[in-house]
């Protein structure tokens, strides 16, 4: 393990590790602001908790902590994410989405896209 220096020096970020950073990010700031919204609710304390695993995860990968496991457990967390809210909202139609419903699902899809080509490169 090493000092917090050693680690970040260590890390060797590529753009798809930054790509998919931006894009962990973008879902965990989404998950936080609607979180917020919906506290003291379950619902609002499970949205907070979701955005606490993005955040916490781009944290690790900087760190450099571990990164193939992070990656392989991100496909799953992600999918969920996505597989929860759709239970959740059960759209019918374009017109039941909301616009940061839509921005949220491609950034989880394209993750789960970045994470396994991550996994697969043992980057």
């Amino acid at each position: 393990m090493g000092t917090f220096a050693n680690r970040l020096e260590g890390s060797a970020l590529t753009p798809l590790h930054w790509f998919a950073i931006v894009l962990a990010a973008t879902s965990g700031l989404v998950h936080l602001v609607l979180g917020v919204g919906f506290l003291p609710h379950p619902m609002g304390v499970a949205f907070v908790l979701a955005a606490g695993g993005f955040f916490g995860a781009i944290v690790l990968v900087i760190l450099d902590f571990h990164r193939r496991l992070l990656y392989l457990a991100g496909i799953p967390y992600t999918g969920v994410q996505i597989v929860l809210w759709y239970a959740v909202n059960q759209p019918t139609s374009v017109a039941d989405l909301s616009a940061a419903g839509v921005v949220d699902k491609i950034a989880q899809v394209l993750l789960i896209v970045a994470l396994v080509v991550l996994y697969r490169s043992g980057t």
